[in-house]
This record gives C-alpha cells, sequence and structure tokens, in this order.
C-alpha cells in the first residue's frame, strides 16, 4: 500500500515536477500516494509547509534561506532537497511604459540586460513600481543584481509589489505597478490581455539561475528518512522526464488541467519550449534553457548557491555575511542529495561548491561517469561569486 505525502504547489509551470510526478507514476513507482494541494500565494504555501498541513513544498529558493536567516515569517527550519527548476522568469513592463521606450529609441531585442535597464530607468525617473511574487525570491534577487549593477540605488529607490504569480497581469493593467518579473506561464498572459509587454527573460541578467526548489521541513527530513528519499527519486525521475524535448506536449495538456495551472495548453508549451510572444503585434523570441528542468545538472543543489542568496539578504539588510552564508549552506541539502538518490542513476559533480556565476560556456566537470556537464551560468555583468572568499 502506497505511503500518503502531501505536497504544496503554485499554480506555475516549474511546478510540474510534482505534477508530472504523480500524474506519470514516478511517486506510484516509489510506493507514494502523492496529495497535490495548490496554494493561493507564496506566504500561504510558506505556512502550509511550517504548520505541517503539507511535508513538502514547490517553494522559491530564497524562501527556505531567508527562513534560516531569521527572516520571512517562516518561524521554522526549511531544507532543500533538490532544485526543481531553473531559469522560467520574465520582465515585463505595462502598455504605456513599452510605448514611452520605444519612442525613445529603445529596441526591445529581449537580449540586451543592460540596455533594456538603462532604457527602463530613463522612462521612470522619478521612481519604479516593479512587481514580484515574493519579497524573498529569485525574481526579486535578479532585478535588485540587474538594476544595481547599472548604479540604481536597490533596494532604496525601488518599490517592491508582492503580488501573486496570477495577478499579476491584472496588477499592470490597474497600473498598481509599471513593471513585473513573474514566472511562466503569468508574463505570457499579461501580454495575451493587452496589459503589457516583455522586456528581458531572466537568462539574460543571469544564464542559468536556480529558481524553485523542493523544500521540507528540517526535522520531518530527519525524522522520516525513507519517504524523504522516496519523494526525491520520484521527483528526480520526473526532471529527468520533463528534460526530454518530446515530452513536453504531454507535459503542457497534463499542467493545463483545472486541477494545476488551468491554462490553455499551447501557453504552457511555448513556455517549455522557450517560444515567448513578447508583445501584442505576436513578435516571438526563442529564448536558449528559458526553463530547463535536468540538463547542466538542474537538479543538483550547490551549497555555493545557498550561500549566494544569503550573502545577498545580508548585504541588502545589515546581516553580518558571513554567518548568512553559513546558515545559506546548511539549508542546501546536498549530503541528502547524495544519500537519497546514490540508488539512480544520477551523475553528481564530485564537488558541493562551485564558483557562482564563473562559466561564461558550458563545462564539463568531474563525476563519478566523467559525463556531466555544467551549464553556462554568467551574469550579465560578469559578476562571479567566490564561496570561500572572506566578505
Amino acid at each position: 500500500m502506497s505511503a500518503p505525502l502531501s505536497a504544496g504547489f503554485i499554480p506555475l509551470v516549474d511546478a510540474a515536477p510534482l505534477v508530472i510526478a504523480r500524474e506519470i507514476g514516478f511517486a506510484e513507482e516509489e510506493g507514494l500516494a502523492l496529495d497535490l494541494r495548490p496554494a493561493a500565494s507564496w506566504a500561504t504555501l510558506r505556512d502550509m509547509v511550517s504548520h505541517g498541513q503539507v511535508e513538502a513544498a514547490h517553494m522559491l529558493a530564497p524562501m527556505p534561506v531567508a527562513s534560516a536567516l531569521g527572516l520571512g515569517g517562516a518561524g521554522v527550519r526549511l531544507d532543500v532537497l533538490q532544485v526543481l527548476s531553473v531559469n522560467g522568469n520574465a520582465i515585463g513592463v505595462s502598455t504605456a511604459l513599452a510605448e514611452v521606450m520605444r519612442a525613445a529609441g529603445h529596441s526591445f531585442d529581449f537580449a540586451d540586460a543592460a540596455a533594456a535597464g538603462r532604457a527602463l530607468l530613463a522612462a521612470r525617473p522619478e521612481g519604479l513600481r516593479i512587481g514580484v511574487p515574493f519579497p524573498f525570491s529569485g525574481h526579486a534577487e535578479l532585478l535588485y543584481h540587474w538594476l544595481g549593477a547599472l548604479g540604481f540605488a536597490v533596494p532604496q529607490a525601488l518599490s517592491v509589489h508582492t503580488v501573486p504569480p496570477p495577478l499579476m497581469a491584472d496588477a499592470l493593467a490597474a497600473g498598481e505597478v509599471d513593471a513585473f518579473c513573474v514566472g511562466a506561464p503569468w508574463g505570457t498572459l499579461a501580454v495575451e490581455s493587452g496589459a503589457g509587454e516583455l522586456l528581458l527573460p531572466g537568462t539574460a541578467i543571469r544564464r542559468f539561475a536556480p529558481e524553485k526548489v523542493l523544500a521540507v521541513r528540517h526535522d520531518w527530513a530527519d525524522a522520516e528518512p525513507e519517504l524523504t528519499g522516496r519523494l526525491m527519486r520520484a521527483i528526480w525521475r520526473a526532471n529527468r522526464w520533463l528534460g526530454q524535448p518530446q515530452n513536453r506536449t504531454t507535459a503542457s495538456e497534463i499542467l493545463a488541467r483545472s486541477a494545476y495551472l488551468d491554462t490553455p495548453a499551447e501557453l504552457i508549451e511555448r513556455a517549455l519550449s522557450g517560444r515567448l510572444i513578447v508583445s501584442q503585434k505576436g513578435d516571438m523570441r526563442t529564448v536558449p534553457r528559458y526553463l530547463e528542468f535536468f540538463e547542466g545538472a538542474a537538479t543538483f543543489p550547490w551549497r555555493s548557491t545557498g550561500a549566494l542568496i544569503a550573502d545577498r539578504i545580508a548585504a541588502r539588510t545589515g546581516l553580518d555575511r558571513p554567518a548568512a552564508q553559513a546558515e545559506g549552506r546548511r539549508v542546501f541539502r546536498s549530503d541528502l542529495y547524495r544519500h537519497h538518490l546514490a540508488r539512480t542513476t544520477a551523475d553528481m559533480p564530485g564537488a558541493s561548491e562551485r564558483l557562482e556565476g564563473a562559466l561564461a560556456e558550458d563545462a564539463p566537470v568531474a563525476s563519478p561517469s566523467g559525463r556531466l556537464t555544467l551549464a553556462a551560468d554568467s551574469f550579465f555583468d560578469g559578476f562571479i561569486f567566490d564561496p570561500q572568499r572572506k566578505t
């Protein structure tokens, strides 16, 4: 008899590993009866995990780190078991703001982060109101890095509004925000509804940015090692399945169901393939690795990723940065990943930390098979984070 296990999610394309683990049967193969429960907001989802209403969750990568730093309101230690998705975000602007930027000569090439940032700031010299799904999110981290690198005073001069992803287009149309950074398919829906245009994919800021993670309470993972391992293996197999292009149509049709995204399958498939409509005119851009689930060691929970997130949060909030980095490292459980996935064919890097942002091109890395390649993960401004360097 399968063991019951509940997991929360937000209706986003990058919740796909949880959905596919249930619907394709990977959870059942591991002896799990996976019960998926949608949440209306990231704060609600955080509370569901923290209060034991679900055992696991599809979660923003910075949320467990912020919790470990005493920020974000969780109140309990949350651990990252593995990465669910890399990239997948888009930055959009209101239709009115797009017209101002275009009149000033911006080409909307959907690739040049520096030019797009300068054009955006020039179009709103009085200040920028921008929507993100949660204050401690990959969306916020991308924005702070992008605008900060261009000389914008962040976070002081940036008015950040928390808007649930399904409501982002409405907030833009109502004039509550000038711009947004959100995950698929909600950026595309803002274009489809006529509320805005897409300015940049997140990959233009950082080419390979861990976005969503599989998070659980630390005490639950300690108390339930068998269930933890079953869940991790089921999700890893779902990620591997999602990484195969021939499965995109099936994945889109499953995710489109009313129990999950309740959104046209065509819009979901665009996100999975990186083919994005960026304006009401129907202009399309193809973005390599717009949303990645498996290739390039996408699922590995690098301890250096936790350290980088913690360092950036600490720098903005005035916390001790070395102490914060240590907390961030502890949250990303590469040890559990190695232990519980040892019985799979998962090819793991020899180290659990790396120079974040150092790869301008895909590169081979030491692994048991000798065939593992890490994806290029550089930042647009050349920033590199060394987790061993003293701040």
